[in-house]
């Protein structure tokens, strides 16, 4: 099969939910509507922000912060933090935004997060190293502000002094307050960024029915047909899809390998046609069941994957295609600022930039989509059987069933995805098993993940072809 399948839930609490994630990842970046507290929005505005009607939003209970400067704290209780740098007040130009994680709740939550970080064997991950550093953050912030308050009172009193010698003083003491401020701008900045490095690798919460453990205690749930093997084939000899594929003229990987690399073909005659078709079977199947067809841009920024909570795990390589460009009217003027753009491993990071920056309604949820995009891989695995032919690729086709629903909702959600998914891969006549995967298995944005394996003849033995997560 070349196409593969995915659902994806997204609860509300993304959105509106009073509990928020642990780790707000992917829709709360500095502009527009963001969670910072357990009872509100904070709505920030910025020289890219668009600015909406209150009464539209019902905002009036919700607090409004200018955020012109480098760093600041909101004056809500639970001491969100937002952080962004304008180089120019110009909207035409790039903007890199960080994700907006809930420290808060790392502190609050310290020990069940560290046991959780255990439990799924993540050896990166840090949590009192990620509250000191929040904490330091906090501090830095506080000193700052503090010093600016005192040198604004100084250039007020500068100005209102008539003695020559009392002004010399006020200058000076004017001066050293603004070197201790860059100062500590500058230990701030260093501060954030590696409080947002170490936060990211905090792992999302872990459904309390998962299985702690590697992906030998993986639970079948169900399997659906019967392995097939040589005996029930007479005897004759079963062929891999390579050599069948040879047969047909349906690949050619010779070719691929000389004009991009190893892992990399083409499709060609009916190989070329069985993947349109299972694409647009796949799509069309989903339609009927309500859901938005949406083709994907294949090229995002990066801080949107990153903002999605997709990171390497205990210091591995990122899997991630990068692309470095820069900015629009940069060439030849001097300005060779870098912007990082990032070819998706998954449609699902396209599809939740959608909502990236806005309030859904409760009235709208839930949202169904179906989306198509083409998958990048920059590690396809190790050499050898696994990867042989087209089971592990740099580049492959997805269709991905991706929903918006309120935590009340996902669980019907998720079982509407895993019978639609069932449904498909029965019209194709294949044999396959639904396992829910332990803990070691899960990405650290999931909070429970099942995969849906198809026998593969050829190989003899199971094959992922689909994948459902659930995030919290």
């Amino acid at each position: 099969m070349f196409s593969s399948y995915r659902g994806f839930i997204i609860r509300q609490r993304f959105y509106l939910s009073l509990g928020v994630s642990p780790s707000i990842r992917g829709f709360t970046f500095h502009q527009g509507f963001h969670l910072s507290s357990f009872t509100g929005f904070s709505f920030r505005l910025s020289p890219f922000t668009k600015i909406v009607s209150s009464n539209k939003y019902n905002l009036k209970n919700y607090t409004t912060s200018s955020t012109n400067s480098t760093s600041s704290i909101s004056n809500n209780s639970d001491n969100s933090i937002s952080s962004e740098k304008h180089q120019t007040s110009n909207p035409s130009k790039f903007m890199f935004l960080n994700p907006h994680l809930n420290y808060k709740h790392f502190i609050s939550n310290s020990s069940k997060i560290s046991e959780n970080i255990k439990n799924r064997n993540v050896k990166d991950a840090n949590i009192e190293l990620v509250n000191s550093l929040y904490t330091t953050f906090c501090n830095l912030t506080t000193q700052i502000n503090s010093k600016r308050n005192k040198r604004n009172e100084t250039t007020k009193l500068i100005k209102q002094t008539k003695l020559e010698e009392l002004r010399e003083k006020l200058v000076e003491q004017a001066r050293i307050l603004k070197e201790e401020i860059q100062k500590a701008e500058l230990e701030l900045e260093k501060v954030e960024k590696e409080m947002i490095q170490e936060g990211l690798k905090i792992p999302n919460d872990t459904h309390h029915e998962v299985i702690v453990g590697g992906e030998e205690l993986a639970k079948v749930v169900k399997i659906v047909g019967v392995p097939l093997d040589s005996t029930q084939k007479g005897g004759n000899i079963i062929k891999d899809h390579m050599t069948i594929a040879r047969e047909l003229d349906l690949i050619d990987l010779e070719s691929a390998s000389n004009v991009t690399g190893t892992s990399w073909y083409y499709l060609r005659n009916a190989g070329a046609l069985l993947e349109l078709a299972l694409i647009q079977y796949a799509i069309y199947k989903v339609i009927s069941k309500g859901y938005i067809p949406i083709i994907t841009p294949d090229v995002v920024k990066t801080e949107y994957s990153d903002g999605c909570g997709f990171q390497p795990r205990d210091g591995e390589v990122s899997q991630n295609y990068f692309v470095i460009t820069s900015p629009i009217g940069s060439v030849g003027t001097g300005n060779n600022q870098e912007i990082s753009f990032t070819l998706t491993g998954t449609a699902e990071i396209p599809l939740a930039g959608i909502y990236s920056n806005k309030v859904i309604p409760s009235s709208k949820l839930p949202i169904r989509m179906v989306g198509f995009g083409r998958a990048f891989r920059a590690e396809a695995g190790s050499r050898g059987q696994d990867t042989k032919g087209l089971y592990r690729v740099h580049q492959f086709s997805k269709v991905e069933m991706f929903c918006l629903t309120s935590p009340e909702e996902s669980e019907e959600m998720l079982k509407e995805i895993v019978n639609i998914q069932e449904e498909i891969v029965k019209d194709l006549g294949l044999c396959f098993r639904i396992l829910d995967m332990p803990t070691y298995e899960l990405g650290a944005s999931a909070y429970r993940k099942y995969d849906m394996e198809a026998w593969m003849p050829g190989r003899g033995k199971w094959g992922e072809v689909i994948i459902i997560l659930i995030l919290l």
